[in-house]
């Protein structure tokens, strides 16, 4: 199978640009300008901003972090790397991405917003894959590209932190700067459950962040709410 771009242009790239043409294919994906409506998903932040559980630079490195290490960070992580195997059973892995989901809005977030990659990716290579949960689908569009999971994974972590820490920054609210030192302190977590993902099944998977999932939770009937999760 040729790389993602050349399935774009129709045109081969020379063998020593394929590593970097992927590269800039998986960074539009995970930019904030992919359409996929980032912005929008809070996952319980809104919440815990409002009861005052965030309220500092300090506690949203600690919820955010301990999200990557034990919450959806980490089971994404394992749904992404294994949709990259070369015998992945996407039907089964989606499934597991909602059995994983410990909140309606949880549900909510990581189906609509896979929904919306896959119609994206789509459009762009005129395939025809189904409308499947997140990780799911940036792994299955992954696969075809010349990076390994655990660089993939890392990437994906690090525009879910990042999508979390935009919104605090406005909501705490946090100086630009604050949430930039948060999110370079957040590097060595990334990484190393990137690592850890390579080596997990679905059903491996031992996290629990009950703060943040309880948050999603009542977000649910918060009476003011600016995002939709």
């Amino acid at each position: 199978m040729g790389t993602f771009a050349t399935m774009i242009t129709g045109t081969a790239i020379p063998t020593h640009m394929t590593d970097d043409a992927d590269l800039l294919t998986l960074l539009q994906w995970l930019s904030p300008v992919f359409p996929v409506g980032g912005y929008a998903y809070s996952h319980g932040l809104e919440t815990a901003v409002a009861e005052g559980d965030v309220a500092s630079a300090e506690g949203l490195s600690a919820w955010v972090g301990f999200v990557l290490e034990r919450g959806a960070g980490l089971s994404d992580a394992v749904l992404l790397t294994s949709a990259m195997g070369a015998e992945a059973d996407i039907d089964a892995l989606n499934d597991w991405a909602s059995a994983l989901a410990a909140s309606a809005e949880r549900w909510q977030e990581t189906h609509e917003q896979g929904a919306a990659f896959t119609r994206a990716v789509n459009a762009v290579t005129g395939r025809a894959a189904a409308e499947v949960a997140l990780p799911v689908a940036v792994g299955r569009a992954a696969a075809d590209l010349s990076i390994p999971p655990e660089r993939v994974a890392s990437l994906y972590l690090q525009a879910f932190a990042t999508n979390l820490v935009i919104g605090a920054v406005r909501h705490v609210p946090l100086g630009q700067a604050e949430g930039q030192r948060v999110i370079a302190a957040l590097q060595p977590v990334i990484l190393a459950v990137a690592g850890r993902a390579t080596e997990m099944a679905p059903e491996d998977n031992r996290g629990a962040a009950f703060g943040a999932d309880l948050a999603a939770i009542r977000h649910e009937t918060q009476d003011e709410r600016i995002i939709r999760t």
